[in-house]
Protein backbone atom coordinates (compact mmCIF):
# COMPACT_ATOMS: atom_id res chain seq x y z
CA UNK A 1 0.00 0.00 0.00
CA UNK A 2 3.33 1.99 0.62
CA UNK A 3 4.35 2.09 -2.63
CA UNK A 4 0.29 3.21 -4.46
CA UNK A 5 0.94 5.99 -2.59
CA UNK A 6 4.22 6.62 -3.65
CA UNK A 7 3.23 6.04 -7.47
CA UNK A 8 0.00 8.66 -6.69
CA UNK A 9 2.63 11.69 -6.35
CA UNK A 10 3.34 11.82 -2.45
CA UNK A 11 5.98 13.86 -1.50
CA UNK A 12 7.82 12.55 1.03
CA UNK A 13 10.21 15.30 1.61
CA UNK A 14 7.14 17.67 2.99
CA UNK A 15 7.17 17.84 6.53
CA UNK A 16 3.98 17.05 8.03
CA UNK A 17 3.94 20.30 10.11
CA UNK A 18 3.81 22.31 6.76
CA UNK A 19 0.71 20.39 5.66
CA UNK A 20 -0.60 21.63 9.33
CA UNK A 21 0.04 25.15 8.94
CA UNK A 22 -1.13 25.29 5.59
CA UNK A 23 -4.47 23.57 6.84
CA UNK A 24 -4.52 25.77 9.04
CA UNK A 25 -3.81 29.11 7.19
CA UNK A 26 -6.72 27.83 4.49
CA UNK A 27 -8.81 28.00 7.38
CA UNK A 28 -8.29 31.27 9.26
CA UNK A 29 -8.66 32.37 5.09
CA UNK A 30 -12.39 31.09 4.99
CA UNK A 31 -12.83 32.69 8.37
CA UNK A 32 -11.34 35.68 7.63
CA UNK A 33 -13.35 36.28 4.31
CA UNK A 34 -16.75 35.76 6.61
CA UNK A 35 -15.85 38.21 8.83
CA UNK A 36 -14.40 40.95 7.58
CA UNK A 37 -16.66 43.37 5.93
CA UNK A 38 -18.78 42.97 9.15
CA UNK A 39 -17.71 46.16 10.58
CA UNK A 40 -17.40 48.68 7.69
CA UNK A 41 -21.34 47.80 5.57
CA UNK A 42 -22.13 50.89 6.76
CA UNK A 43 -18.73 53.20 4.94
CA UNK A 44 -19.64 50.42 1.53
CA UNK A 45 -22.83 52.19 1.29
CA UNK A 46 -21.59 55.52 1.74
CA UNK A 47 -18.54 55.41 -0.57
CA UNK A 48 -20.62 53.30 -3.18
CA UNK A 49 -23.92 55.04 -2.70
CA UNK A 50 -25.97 51.62 -1.90
CA UNK A 51 -29.08 51.33 0.26
CA UNK A 52 -28.66 49.48 3.30
CA UNK A 53 -30.41 46.65 1.86
CA UNK A 54 -27.98 45.90 -1.03
CA UNK A 55 -25.26 46.36 1.37
CA UNK A 56 -26.75 43.62 3.38
CA UNK A 57 -26.46 41.67 0.06
CA UNK A 58 -22.14 41.74 0.65
CA UNK A 59 -22.61 39.30 3.53
CA UNK A 60 -25.36 37.18 2.71
CA UNK A 61 -24.45 36.76 -0.77
CA UNK A 62 -21.34 34.80 0.54
CA UNK A 63 -23.40 32.89 3.14
CA UNK A 64 -25.55 31.70 0.48
CA UNK A 65 -22.75 30.24 -1.70
CA UNK A 66 -20.88 28.61 1.25
CA UNK A 67 -24.35 26.79 2.14
CA UNK A 68 -24.74 25.64 -1.33
CA UNK A 69 -21.34 24.99 -2.32
CA UNK A 70 -19.30 23.02 0.53
CA UNK A 71 -21.72 19.78 1.06
CA UNK A 72 -20.54 19.52 -2.72
CA UNK A 73 -16.85 20.24 -2.45
CA UNK A 74 -16.33 18.08 0.73
CA UNK A 75 -18.12 14.97 -1.93
CA UNK A 76 -15.95 15.52 -4.39
CA UNK A 77 -12.62 15.91 -2.58
CA UNK A 78 -13.45 12.54 -1.03
CA UNK A 79 -13.88 10.90 -4.73
CA UNK A 80 -11.24 12.85 -6.48
CA UNK A 81 -8.69 14.02 -4.41
CA UNK A 82 -8.52 16.84 -2.08
CA UNK A 83 -5.55 18.55 -3.49
CA UNK A 84 -7.10 19.39 -6.65
CA UNK A 85 -11.16 20.55 -5.20
CA UNK A 86 -9.01 22.71 -2.65
CA UNK A 87 -6.66 24.62 -5.25
CA UNK A 88 -9.95 24.72 -7.66
CA UNK A 89 -11.69 26.91 -4.51
CA UNK A 90 -8.68 28.75 -4.00
CA UNK A 91 -8.32 30.02 -7.55
CA UNK A 92 -12.29 31.04 -7.55
CA UNK A 93 -11.69 32.78 -4.60
CA UNK A 94 -8.69 34.57 -5.38
CA UNK A 95 -10.90 35.84 -8.45
CA UNK A 96 -13.66 36.86 -6.46
CA UNK A 97 -11.25 38.94 -4.15
CA UNK A 98 -9.57 40.47 -6.77
CA UNK A 99 -13.20 41.37 -8.50
CA UNK A 100 -14.49 42.88 -4.98
CA UNK A 101 -10.97 44.81 -4.66
CA UNK A 102 -10.90 46.24 -8.40
CA UNK A 103 -14.88 47.29 -8.26
CA UNK A 104 -16.41 50.48 -7.55
CA UNK A 105 -20.21 48.70 -8.19
CA UNK A 106 -22.26 47.31 -5.33
CA UNK A 107 -23.46 44.71 -7.77
CA UNK A 108 -19.93 43.81 -9.27
CA UNK A 109 -19.13 43.80 -5.54
CA UNK A 110 -21.88 40.86 -4.85
CA UNK A 111 -20.55 39.29 -7.43
CA UNK A 112 -17.20 39.15 -5.94
CA UNK A 113 -18.18 37.67 -2.76
CA UNK A 114 -20.52 35.14 -4.12
CA UNK A 115 -17.39 33.89 -5.85
CA UNK A 116 -15.91 33.82 -2.04
CA UNK A 117 -18.33 31.69 -0.96
CA UNK A 118 -15.80 29.23 -2.50
CA UNK A 119 -13.70 29.45 0.39
CA UNK A 120 -15.88 27.72 3.30
CA UNK A 121 -15.13 24.37 1.32
CA UNK A 122 -12.10 25.04 2.70
CA UNK A 123 -12.55 23.13 6.14
CA UNK A 124 -14.02 19.66 5.83
CA UNK A 125 -11.42 20.01 2.28
CA UNK A 126 -8.54 20.42 5.04
CA UNK A 127 -9.69 18.51 7.61
CA UNK A 128 -9.87 15.56 5.04
CA UNK A 129 -6.67 16.35 3.99
CA UNK A 130 -5.17 15.79 7.74
CA UNK A 131 -6.80 12.55 8.21
CA UNK A 132 -5.13 11.36 4.98
CA UNK A 133 -1.52 12.76 5.08
CA UNK A 134 -0.87 12.71 8.71
CA UNK A 135 -0.42 9.42 10.75
CA UNK A 136 -3.07 8.90 13.51
CA UNK A 137 -0.74 9.89 16.76
CA UNK A 138 -0.58 13.89 15.19
CA UNK A 139 -3.99 13.64 13.92
CA UNK A 140 -5.90 14.13 17.07
CA UNK A 141 -3.66 17.79 17.34
CA UNK A 142 -3.41 18.66 14.13
CA UNK A 143 -7.50 18.98 13.60
CA UNK A 144 -7.80 21.02 17.00
CA UNK A 145 -4.99 23.86 15.73
CA UNK A 146 -6.65 23.79 12.34
CA UNK A 147 -10.65 24.15 13.71
CA UNK A 148 -9.16 26.90 16.25
CA UNK A 149 -8.35 28.87 13.48
CA UNK A 150 -12.02 29.59 12.68
CA UNK A 151 -12.32 31.66 15.85
CA UNK A 152 -8.44 33.15 15.28
CA UNK A 153 -9.27 34.53 11.77
CA UNK A 154 -12.83 35.83 12.62
CA UNK A 155 -10.98 38.08 15.71
CA UNK A 156 -7.97 39.24 13.33
CA UNK A 157 -10.25 39.43 10.58
CA UNK A 158 -12.45 42.47 12.71
CA UNK A 159 -8.77 43.82 13.98
CA UNK A 160 -7.29 43.79 10.28
CA UNK A 161 -10.40 45.96 9.06
CA UNK A 162 -10.25 48.38 12.11
CA UNK A 163 -6.49 48.90 11.07
CA UNK A 164 -7.26 49.34 7.18
CA UNK A 165 -10.30 51.47 7.47
CA UNK A 166 -9.60 53.89 10.08
CA UNK A 167 -10.38 57.73 9.17
CA UNK A 168 -12.61 56.88 6.28
CA UNK A 169 -10.36 54.91 4.36
CA UNK A 170 -11.12 53.13 1.31
CA UNK A 171 -13.13 49.53 2.29
CA UNK A 172 -11.10 48.30 -0.88
CA UNK A 173 -8.28 47.53 1.25
CA UNK A 174 -9.52 44.47 3.08
CA UNK A 175 -9.85 42.92 -0.34
CA UNK A 176 -6.86 43.54 -1.15
CA UNK A 177 -5.88 41.74 2.38
CA UNK A 178 -8.38 39.58 0.98
CA UNK A 179 -5.72 38.88 -2.26
CA UNK A 180 -2.85 38.73 -0.87
CA UNK A 181 -4.35 35.64 2.08
CA UNK A 182 -5.33 34.06 -1.03
CA UNK A 183 -2.33 33.64 -2.76
CA UNK A 184 -0.17 33.07 0.42
CA UNK A 185 -2.51 29.71 0.91
CA UNK A 186 -2.30 29.17 -2.63
CA UNK A 187 1.08 28.78 -3.06
CA UNK A 188 1.30 26.90 0.42
CA UNK A 189 -1.65 24.53 -0.91
CA UNK A 190 0.28 23.72 -4.09
CA UNK A 191 3.72 22.96 -2.47
CA UNK A 192 2.46 21.20 0.91
CA UNK A 193 -0.48 19.20 -0.16
CA UNK A 194 -0.02 15.76 -0.95
CA UNK A 195 -1.17 14.32 -4.15
CA UNK A 196 -2.61 11.35 -2.39
CA UNK A 197 -6.04 9.69 -4.48
CA UNK A 198 -9.62 10.45 -3.68
CA UNK A 199 -11.90 7.49 -2.42
CA UNK A 200 -13.70 6.58 -5.54
CA UNK A 201 -17.17 6.35 -5.91
CA UNK A 202 -19.83 8.77 -8.03
CA UNK A 203 -21.26 12.36 -7.34
CA UNK A 204 -24.73 13.13 -6.35
CA UNK A 205 -24.69 16.23 -7.90
CA UNK A 206 -28.75 16.04 -8.32
CA UNK A 207 -28.95 16.07 -4.03
CA UNK A 208 -26.23 18.65 -4.17
CA UNK A 209 -28.85 20.87 -5.77
CA UNK A 210 -31.64 19.95 -3.85
CA UNK A 211 -29.78 20.43 -1.16
CA UNK A 212 -28.58 23.73 -1.93
CA UNK A 213 -31.53 24.86 -2.79
CA UNK A 214 -33.20 24.07 0.37
CA UNK A 215 -30.56 25.73 2.73
CA UNK A 216 -30.67 28.52 0.74
CA UNK A 217 -34.84 28.90 0.92
CA UNK A 218 -33.66 28.75 4.71
CA UNK A 219 -30.62 31.27 5.07
CA UNK A 220 -32.17 33.92 2.56
CA UNK A 221 -35.32 35.10 5.29
CA UNK A 222 -32.86 34.71 8.41
CA UNK A 223 -30.60 37.28 7.07
CA UNK A 224 -33.40 39.69 5.27
CA UNK A 225 -35.52 38.92 7.80
CA UNK A 226 -35.45 42.13 9.34
CA UNK A 227 -35.96 44.03 6.77
CA UNK A 228 -38.41 41.99 4.89
CA UNK A 229 -40.51 41.63 8.39
CA UNK A 230 -40.80 38.60 10.15
CA UNK A 231 -44.19 38.21 9.48
CA UNK A 232 -43.78 39.02 5.83
CA UNK A 233 -45.24 36.58 3.17
CA UNK A 234 -41.98 36.51 1.52
CA UNK A 235 -40.54 35.30 4.71
CA UNK A 236 -42.89 32.89 5.75
CA UNK A 237 -43.23 31.40 2.62
CA UNK A 238 -39.11 31.00 2.33
CA UNK A 239 -39.46 29.25 5.69
CA UNK A 240 -42.21 26.47 4.41
CA UNK A 241 -40.06 25.92 0.99
CA UNK A 242 -36.84 25.46 3.15
CA UNK A 243 -38.67 23.05 5.15
CA UNK A 244 -40.39 20.90 2.33
CA UNK A 245 -36.99 20.72 0.39
CA UNK A 246 -35.02 19.44 2.96
CA UNK A 247 -37.40 16.69 4.28
CA UNK A 248 -37.50 15.94 0.10
CA UNK A 249 -33.35 15.98 0.38
CA UNK A 250 -33.72 13.43 3.58
CA UNK A 251 -36.11 11.32 0.96
CA UNK A 252 -34.07 11.49 -1.79
CA UNK A 253 -30.75 10.74 0.16
CA UNK A 254 -32.54 7.43 1.47
CA UNK A 255 -33.54 6.74 -2.23
CA UNK A 256 -29.98 7.31 -3.44
CA UNK A 257 -27.37 4.60 -3.94
CA UNK A 258 -24.42 6.68 -3.27
CA UNK A 259 -26.37 9.75 -1.82
CA UNK A 260 -24.28 13.29 -1.04
CA UNK A 261 -25.26 12.43 3.05
CA UNK A 262 -26.11 9.48 3.88
CA UNK A 263 -29.24 9.60 6.50
CA UNK A 264 -27.74 7.12 8.90
CA UNK A 265 -24.69 9.70 9.25
CA UNK A 266 -27.16 12.47 9.72
CA UNK A 267 -29.10 10.86 12.71
CA UNK A 268 -25.77 8.58 14.21
CA UNK A 269 -26.17 9.60 17.87
CA UNK A 270 -22.46 11.36 18.45
CA UNK A 271 -22.77 13.23 14.56
CA UNK A 272 -26.06 14.30 15.41
CA UNK A 273 -25.02 15.98 18.38
CA UNK A 274 -21.82 17.69 17.17
CA UNK A 275 -23.48 18.92 14.53
CA UNK A 276 -26.01 20.66 16.45
CA UNK A 277 -23.74 21.79 19.55
CA UNK A 278 -21.63 23.68 16.12
CA UNK A 279 -25.19 25.55 15.69
CA UNK A 280 -25.27 26.65 19.00
CA UNK A 281 -21.19 27.78 18.80
CA UNK A 282 -22.07 29.60 16.03
CA UNK A 283 -25.07 31.29 17.12
CA UNK A 284 -22.60 32.17 20.45
CA UNK A 285 -20.10 33.81 18.54
CA UNK A 286 -22.26 36.28 16.41
CA UNK A 287 -23.50 36.87 19.54
CA UNK A 288 -20.33 38.05 21.10
CA UNK A 289 -19.02 39.80 17.93
CA UNK A 290 -21.97 41.84 16.84
CA UNK A 291 -22.61 42.48 20.48
CA UNK A 292 -20.06 43.83 21.57
CA UNK A 293 -19.16 45.57 18.44
CA UNK A 294 -22.08 47.73 18.44
CA UNK A 295 -22.13 47.98 22.92
CA UNK A 296 -18.31 49.60 22.67
CA UNK A 297 -19.27 52.35 19.94
CA UNK A 298 -22.43 53.53 21.01
CA UNK A 299 -22.01 56.92 22.52
CA UNK A 300 -21.70 56.73 26.63
CA UNK A 301 -22.69 60.59 26.85
CA UNK A 302 -25.88 59.76 24.92
CA UNK A 303 -26.94 56.47 25.92
CA UNK A 304 -25.84 56.16 29.29
CA UNK A 305 -23.36 53.10 28.71
CA UNK A 306 -20.77 52.48 25.70
CA UNK A 307 -17.19 53.67 25.14
CA UNK A 308 -18.35 55.65 21.83
CA UNK A 309 -15.39 53.66 20.41
CA UNK A 310 -14.61 53.84 17.00
CA UNK A 311 -13.81 51.25 14.44
CA UNK A 312 -9.99 50.95 15.28
CA UNK A 313 -10.41 51.54 18.76
CA UNK A 314 -12.93 48.36 19.07
CA UNK A 315 -10.87 46.29 16.81
CA UNK A 316 -7.24 46.80 19.00
CA UNK A 317 -8.88 47.49 22.37
CA UNK A 318 -11.84 45.70 22.30
CA UNK A 319 -10.89 42.82 19.91
CA UNK A 320 -7.02 42.02 19.51
CA UNK A 321 -6.77 40.63 22.84
CA UNK A 322 -9.19 37.87 22.91
CA UNK A 323 -8.14 37.12 18.94
CA UNK A 324 -4.32 36.97 19.71
CA UNK A 325 -5.44 34.27 23.10
CA UNK A 326 -7.42 32.18 20.91
CA UNK A 327 -3.99 31.54 18.64
CA UNK A 328 -2.69 30.08 21.47
CA UNK A 329 -5.64 27.80 22.78
CA UNK A 330 -5.71 25.59 19.38
CA UNK A 331 -2.01 23.73 20.68
CA UNK A 332 -3.78 23.53 24.29
CA UNK A 333 -6.67 22.30 23.05
CA UNK A 334 -5.05 19.67 20.77
CA UNK A 335 -3.46 18.57 24.00
CA UNK A 336 -6.61 18.23 25.96
CA UNK A 337 -7.70 16.33 22.82
CA UNK A 338 -5.73 14.03 23.32
CA UNK A 339 -5.48 13.94 27.23
CA UNK A 340 -9.20 13.68 28.14
CA UNK A 341 -10.78 13.45 24.81
CA UNK A 342 -12.94 15.28 22.93
CA UNK A 343 -16.46 15.34 24.64
CA UNK A 344 -14.69 16.75 28.03
CA UNK A 345 -12.52 19.42 25.58
CA UNK A 346 -16.17 20.42 24.12
CA UNK A 347 -18.28 20.38 27.50
CA UNK A 348 -15.34 22.47 29.11
CA UNK A 349 -15.71 24.77 26.25
CA UNK A 350 -19.10 25.44 26.47
CA UNK A 351 -18.65 25.83 30.45
CA UNK A 352 -16.17 28.55 29.95
CA UNK A 353 -18.39 30.45 27.52
CA UNK A 354 -21.60 30.75 29.82
CA UNK A 355 -19.47 32.00 32.00
CA UNK A 356 -17.84 34.36 29.85
CA UNK A 357 -21.48 35.51 28.47
CA UNK A 358 -22.52 35.79 31.94
CA UNK A 359 -19.86 38.38 32.97
CA UNK A 360 -20.46 41.11 29.85
CA UNK A 361 -24.35 40.53 30.95
CA UNK A 362 -23.84 41.61 34.15
CA UNK A 363 -20.37 43.35 34.13
CA UNK A 364 -19.73 45.72 31.42
CA UNK A 365 -19.21 49.23 32.77
CA UNK A 366 -15.16 49.43 32.21
CA UNK A 367 -12.91 48.36 29.46
CA UNK A 368 -11.38 45.79 31.29
CA UNK A 369 -14.71 44.05 32.42
CA UNK A 370 -15.66 43.90 28.72
CA UNK A 371 -11.99 42.48 27.44
CA UNK A 372 -11.83 39.94 30.21
CA UNK A 373 -15.22 39.03 28.97
CA UNK A 374 -14.40 38.91 25.41
CA UNK A 375 -11.18 37.17 25.99
CA UNK A 376 -13.21 34.22 27.55
CA UNK A 377 -15.50 33.83 24.98
CA UNK A 378 -13.03 33.98 21.67
CA UNK A 379 -11.23 31.16 23.82
CA UNK A 380 -13.82 29.18 24.64
CA UNK A 381 -15.21 29.73 21.23
CA UNK A 382 -11.81 28.33 20.01
CA UNK A 383 -11.42 25.41 22.06
CA UNK A 384 -15.52 23.99 21.25
CA UNK A 385 -14.13 24.28 17.18
CA UNK A 386 -11.04 22.66 17.83
CA UNK A 387 -12.81 19.71 19.32
CA UNK A 388 -15.23 19.23 16.64
CA UNK A 389 -13.07 17.56 14.45
CA UNK A 390 -11.58 14.97 16.48
CA UNK A 391 -15.42 13.95 17.87
CA UNK A 392 -16.79 13.17 13.56
CA UNK A 393 -13.92 11.68 12.50
CA UNK A 394 -14.49 9.07 15.38
CA UNK A 395 -17.42 8.24 14.49
CA UNK A 396 -17.17 8.31 10.26
CA UNK A 397 -15.71 6.07 7.88
CA UNK A 398 -12.71 7.99 5.63
CA UNK A 399 -14.88 8.29 2.85
CA UNK A 400 -17.52 10.04 4.92
CA UNK A 401 -14.41 12.75 6.32
CA UNK A 402 -15.59 15.53 3.99
CA UNK A 403 -19.08 15.47 3.76
CA UNK A 404 -19.14 14.96 7.72
CA UNK A 405 -17.61 17.75 8.27
CA UNK A 406 -19.33 19.84 5.03
CA UNK A 407 -22.45 19.10 7.18
CA UNK A 408 -21.07 20.27 10.37
CA UNK A 409 -19.50 23.64 8.61
CA UNK A 410 -22.98 24.26 6.98
CA UNK A 411 -24.42 24.30 11.00
CA UNK A 412 -21.92 26.77 12.11
CA UNK A 413 -23.06 28.83 9.19
CA UNK A 414 -26.84 27.98 10.23
CA UNK A 415 -25.96 29.10 13.51
CA UNK A 416 -23.97 32.32 12.91
CA UNK A 417 -27.00 33.37 10.31
CA UNK A 418 -29.77 32.87 13.37
CA UNK A 419 -27.44 34.83 15.70
CA UNK A 420 -26.63 37.92 13.59
CA UNK A 421 -30.67 37.75 12.76
CA UNK A 422 -31.59 37.38 16.50
CA UNK A 423 -29.07 39.78 17.55
CA UNK A 424 -29.95 43.01 15.19
CA UNK A 425 -33.49 42.46 15.85
CA UNK A 426 -33.30 42.41 19.53
CA UNK A 427 -31.04 45.52 19.00
CA UNK A 428 -33.43 47.44 17.05
CA UNK A 429 -36.70 46.14 19.05
CA UNK A 430 -35.51 47.34 22.32
CA UNK A 431 -34.28 51.27 21.95
CA UNK A 432 -34.77 54.65 23.66
CA UNK A 433 -34.97 57.45 21.29
CA UNK A 434 -32.41 60.37 22.67
CA UNK A 435 -33.42 63.83 21.89
CA UNK A 436 -30.06 65.86 20.60
CA UNK A 437 -29.24 69.66 19.24
CA UNK A 438 -29.18 67.96 15.96
CA UNK A 439 -31.89 66.06 16.37
CA UNK A 440 -33.82 62.49 17.78
CA UNK A 441 -31.48 59.65 17.74
CA UNK A 442 -32.74 56.29 18.37
CA UNK A 443 -29.95 54.03 20.45
CA UNK A 444 -30.59 50.32 21.50
CA UNK A 445 -31.03 50.04 25.36
CA UNK A 446 -28.70 48.09 27.89
CA UNK A 447 -31.19 45.60 28.89
CA UNK A 448 -31.07 44.79 24.48
CA UNK A 449 -27.44 43.58 25.41
CA UNK A 450 -28.08 42.12 28.32
CA UNK A 451 -30.40 39.77 26.19
CA UNK A 452 -28.16 39.35 23.49
CA UNK A 453 -25.12 38.57 25.82
CA UNK A 454 -27.78 36.05 27.92
CA UNK A 455 -28.43 34.98 24.67
CA UNK A 456 -25.49 33.78 23.69
CA UNK A 457 -24.69 32.18 27.13
CA UNK A 458 -27.70 29.97 26.75
CA UNK A 459 -26.42 28.99 23.42
CA UNK A 460 -23.50 27.87 25.02
CA UNK A 461 -25.86 26.10 27.66
CA UNK A 462 -27.20 23.94 25.25
CA UNK A 463 -24.08 23.32 23.62
CA UNK A 464 -22.64 22.24 27.19
CA UNK A 465 -25.82 19.90 27.54
CA UNK A 466 -25.53 18.15 24.10
CA UNK A 467 -21.93 17.40 24.71
CA UNK A 468 -22.87 16.07 28.12
CA UNK A 469 -25.73 13.74 27.19
CA UNK A 470 -25.97 13.19 23.38
CA UNK A 471 -22.44 12.69 22.83
CA UNK A 472 -21.08 9.00 24.50
CA UNK A 473 -18.51 8.65 26.83
CA UNK A 474 -17.14 6.32 25.27
CA UNK A 475 -17.21 6.13 21.25
CA UNK A 476 -16.74 2.54 19.44
CA UNK A 477 -15.95 2.58 16.08
CA UNK A 478 -18.43 2.78 13.60
CA UNK A 479 -16.16 1.56 10.98
CA UNK A 480 -16.78 -1.71 8.68
CA UNK A 481 -13.76 -3.82 7.76
CA UNK A 482 -13.35 -2.22 4.89
CA UNK A 483 -13.28 0.97 6.38
CA UNK A 484 -10.99 -0.31 9.25
CA UNK A 485 -8.26 -1.18 6.35
CA UNK A 486 -8.72 2.11 4.68
CA UNK A 487 -7.42 3.87 7.72
CA UNK A 488 -4.84 1.61 8.22
CA UNK A 489 -3.75 2.77 4.41
CA UNK A 490 -4.50 5.99 5.50
CA UNK A 491 -2.18 5.87 8.81
CA UNK A 492 1.29 3.99 6.57
CA UNK A 493 0.54 7.11 3.69
CA UNK A 494 0.94 9.53 6.65
CA UNK A 495 3.53 8.44 7.69
CA UNK A 496 5.25 8.20 4.72
CA UNK A 497 4.29 11.82 3.56
CA UNK A 498 5.94 12.56 7.29
CA UNK A 499 8.95 10.96 7.07
CA UNK A 500 11.14 13.58 6.93
CA UNK A 501 10.30 15.03 10.54
CA UNK A 502 10.56 12.60 13.60
CA UNK A 503 8.10 9.64 14.21
CA UNK A 504 9.70 8.32 16.81
CA UNK A 505 6.27 8.22 18.65
CA UNK A 506 4.59 6.35 15.66
CA UNK A 507 3.85 2.66 16.43
CA UNK A 508 6.92 0.08 15.79
CA UNK A 509 4.36 -2.45 14.29
CA UNK A 510 3.45 0.64 11.55
CA UNK A 511 7.29 1.00 10.83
Amino acid sequence: MPDERTSAGVEPAVPARLVVVTMAAAVFLLSMIQTLVVPVLPEIGTQLGASATAVGWVTTSTMLTASAVTPLLGRLGDVFGHRRVILAALVVTLAGSILAAVTHSIELLIAGRVLQGASFGLFPLAISVLRQALPKEKLTGAMAVTASALGVGSGIALVATGLLTQGGADYRRIFWLCVGMTVVVLVLSAIAIPRLPGQGGRVDYRGAAVLGVGLVCLLLPLSQGHAWGWGSAKVIGLFVAAVVILAGFIVLQRRTREPLVAFALLVRRPVLATNLAALCIGFAMFSVFLGITYFVETPDAVAGYGFTASILRTSVVFMLPGAIVSMFTGPLAGRLVARIGPRLVLLLACVIGLVGMALLAVLHDTTAEVIVGVIICNAAIAVAYASMPTLLVMNVGPHETGVANSINSIMRTVGGAIGSALVVTILASQVATHRLPTGPVSLPTESAFVWTFGLGGAFFLLAALLALFGIPRTTSSRLTPTEEREEEALSLAGEFASSSIDLREASPERG
